[in-house]
């Protein structure tokens, strides 16, 4: 109820191919610090989700740091959120979950970097895949702090700066739970061509429950 017209404005966006990357943070902290599922099937009140089992198998080749583990997804809520959006938009989904507990900076562009070397791969044979980077902004500061903080990681991102993204949050003491899934998305994006970035739609939780002392932020973000 708080973040999802944001969300929707974003999917609203897209054109969503049959193949998706969902990157999203690791909040529960079990399994291992990249986890991914490259056979696992998802289940919505909209039905199932397949796995695309041979582009996780690809990135598990390239990116050995990634391991297979359920572990970290079973708790997590951060990629089931965006299922359904993609369900409606695409009919043919299938999806590479990967969840990402780890702050490390190198490790995050290395991800980044076999993300994109994997889909320039298939992209030479024609096949389109969506990066989706799930994350909330700062949390449970009030309204003004949060608008704060969020627009120096969000200028970060509309400026496709991974290292900026990550040193902004760091440094600022940002709560933006996916910034490692982020920094991952844009690093790829630059190798992949991106060029410039669209801030879609910004809220707090506060302008939906009038709570203004203690909310989440959360910016909605096109990368092209």
């Amino acid at each position: 109820m708080y973040s999802g017209h944001v969300a929707g404005a974003v999917f609203a966006r897209l054109e969503v191919p049959e193949h998706c990357i969902i990157l999203c943070p690791n909040h529960t902290g079990r399994g291992v610090p990249l986890s991914i599922m490259p056979g696992t099937t998802w289940q919505t009140p909209l039905g199932e989700v397949a796995p695309s089992s041979e582009l996780a198998s690809d990135l598990l080749q390239r990116f050995p740091q990634l391991e297979e583990d359920a572990a970290a997804h079973r708790s997590e809520h951060a990629i089931e959120v965006q299922l359904p959006f993609l369900q409606v938009l695409q009919k043919n989904l299938r999806i590479v979950p990967i969840a990402a507990g780890t702050s490390d900076f190198r490790v995050l562009r290395e991800l980044g970097e076999a993300l994109a070397e994997v889909i320039a791969d298939r992209e030479e044979s024609g096949q389109k895949i969506l990066i989706i980077a799930s994350s909330d902004m700062n949390h449970y500061e009030d309204d003004a702090t949060t608008r704060v903080k969020d627009r120096k990681a969000i200028e970060r991102v509309l400026a496709l700066d991974a290292r900026g993204l990550w040193e902004v949050v760091m440094r600022e003491d940002i709560s933006m739970c996916g910034f490692g899934p982020a920094v991952a998305m844009l690093t790829a994006a630059r190798i992949l061509g991106a060029t410039h970035a669209t801030l879609v739609r910004y809220a707090t939780s506060g302008d939906v429950s009038g709570d203004r002392e203690r909310v989440v932020g959360y910016a909605g973000i096109v990368v092209e």
